[in-house]
């Protein structure tokens, strides 16, 4: 590893023992041909406006007055404003961990970008999290720092709080944005210099832990480097998406959340391009703000699109070229339909925190239906047994994935899970063909045993959804004395579409005659709305864990 800038060692610290690291991909990949002094900020803004593209829009967003725009200088000179208040008057050091907390604006782009800018290690978290997880972050991380827009500074006063439960006495200087007060980050930056010379970390320190909870609910610290951020754009936004400095993207992935910060931000500032920030968007309100800043590339989950193609007549879209989908499995009935309605093939994709970004996808005439993709370039894949042997193709496995990024948690004993072999483990199952393109068949946890077969929960969802009542569904095992398990559907009709005993044999039927008859849901129930993740993924544990809770009160 390079000599680290970081005054305040911790992130380097607790990263995982060397040899449980998984192999990075790095030698002969020119793509990736970083110098061994980096800070990614200034690779992502800085360098776009020494080649020239300082009048270039940069960030877009809507306020009272219409839509706005900032250049890539402006940009430059915020981020270097808000910069010096971190260091000049909030005291960090490089290698301080900061605590990130806000929706898509402008505000929460350019503290991220002046932290990382600073040699900060940066914290981002979902807008929504409570003061309980917050607190559970800040200890593991030992945060000291906290940037946060004002509307969100409820549960930060609560850590503040030495008579709430979650106080936090480790946190000592926190700031709040979008604020009026004498000691905000706006009021403080607005008198800074637009100058500031950049932290010159090493191309291998930490930049980033982005916190993932999993099933679990017991947080995991991902640690990521100044490269890795890099990487995530010269791999799969360069190979698969093709973003260009002419680009327009939009999305609804929190900033918080790696598949927003990627897509929403770094992907666009990489080559020049533009990205459209909103705080919070609907369906309908996505396809307005494609519509009106004539976006040419949109980020979200695969419900979304299924909700937004029923809307797609409404709006004007013939500037959108790519629709992005990752976060969960994308059915290929919700492929489909969006294809029908727009013309446009999807762009699936999966990844995870663990790996900063997406490793296997592919776009146009390389879909093939049915499948995620192949590896990205830079990447390369297996399928293997419970031997940890690579299995023939078309065989059902588990997916072990390499490449210039990979799993280093803060100091958790679950790294020996994710990593095994050198190979990072994401917990999917997967089959490959002989072309290597990968069919998703469920998380590890997501498969359903019964009677001996072994049933994909979201194979038998993408069934239920072609279904014309079916708005969205959920599908999990429940504990059956007889089957071992049986296929449980949790069912949200369309409007006018009427439950009962009818309906329940009419989606069973349907489900019989699309996939193999011992699939079926042999259990279903009506829900006004199933759990989701703030970033739109289904929570199927919560609804195994009420399968659970309801046998137990039968």
């Amino acid at each position: 590893m390079e000599k680290s800038a970081h005054s305040d060692t911790f992130a380097r610290d607790h990263l995982p023992p060397l040899d449980q690291w998984p192999e990075l991909l790095l030698e002969g990949n020119p793509d990736l041909a970083y110098p061994p002094r980096l800070n990614c900020a200034v690779a992502l803004v800085d360098e776009r406006v020494r080649q020239g593209m300082g009048e270039r829009v940069a960030l877009r967003w809507r306020d009272a007055s219409g839509m706005q725009a900032m250049s890539y200088r402006a940009l430059l000179q915020l981020v270097n404003r808000i910069a010096r208040v971190l260091v000049d008057d909030m005291q960090l050091q490089p290698g301080n961990r900061v605590l990130l907390r806000g929706p898509n604006n402008v505000m929460m782009a350019a503290s991220w970008l002046a932290a990382v800018k600073a040699g900060l290690v940066t914290v981002p978290t979902m807008p929504l999290l409570r003061a309980f997880e917050l607190r559970q972050i800040i200890d593991k991380a030992k945060i000291q720092a906290v940037l946060c827009d004002k509307r969100l500074s409820a549960e930060i006063e609560h850590c503040l709080d030495p008579d709430h439960a979650s106080f936090c006495p480790q946190l000592t200087h926190v700031r709040y944005f979008h604020d009026d007060s004498a000691d905000s980050i706006d009021q403080l930056a607005a008198v800074k210099s637009d100058e500031f010379e950049a932290c010159e970390t090493a191309v291998d320190d930490v930049c980033l832990i982005a916190f993932t909870s999993g099933t679990t609910g017991k947080p995991k610290g991902c640690m990521h480097f100044h490269r890795d951020v890099l990487a995530m754009c010269d791999t799969f936004s360069r190979h698969i998406l093709r973003m260009d400095p002419d680009d327009i993207v939009c999305g609804t992935p929190p900033l918080a959340f790696t598949f927003g910060l990627g897509g929403l931000l770094c992907f666009p500032l990489r080559v020049g391009a533009s990205t459209v920030l909103v705080e919070k968007l609907s369906p309908g309100e996505l396809l307005a703000t494609i519509q009106d800043f004539r976006a040419t590339m949109s980020f979200t989950a695969p419900t979304f699109y299924r909700q937004m193609s029923a809307l797609v007549d409404q709006h004007d879209l013939s500037s959108l070229k790519n629709s992005v989908s990752a976060g969960e499995a994308l059915p290929d009935a919700t492929r489909q339909l969006w294809k029908q309605a727009t013309g446009i093939e999807m762009i699936d994709g999966i990844g995870g925190t663990e790996m900063i970004h997406v490793y296997a996808s592919s776009a146009g005439s390389d879909v093939r239906r049915g499948a995620v993709g192949k590896v990205v370039p830079g990447y390369v894949a297996q399928v293997i047994d419970e031997n940890f042997q690579p299995v023939n193709p078309g065989v059902v496995g588990r997916l072990a994935v390499k490449g210039p990024t990979g799993c280093r948690y803060l100091d958790d004993e679950r790294q020996m899970v994710f990593v095994q072999n050198g190979w990072n483990l994401p917990g999917d199952t997967f089959a490959m063909d002989e072309d290597g393109y990968l069919y998703y068949q469920a998380r590890n946890d997501d498969m359903i045993v019964s009677a001996g077969y072994n049933i994909a929960g979201p194979e038998v969802e993408g069934a239920l959804l072609l279904h014309d009542a079916v708005a969205e569904c959920g599908v999990v095992g429940q504990p059956d004395p007889e089957r071992g398990s049986i296929v449980k559907a949790f069912v949200v009709l369309k409007p006018g579409m009427q439950e009962g005993p009818e309906m329940v044999k009419a989606l069973q039927d349907h489900v019989k005659a699309v996939v193999a008859p011992y699939k079926y849901p042999r259990a279903i129930e009506f829900v006004a709305s199933l759990p989701r993740t703030e970033t739109g993924k289904l929570q199927r544990f919560v609804l195994r864990q009420r399968t659970i809770n309801q046998g137990k009160t039968e």
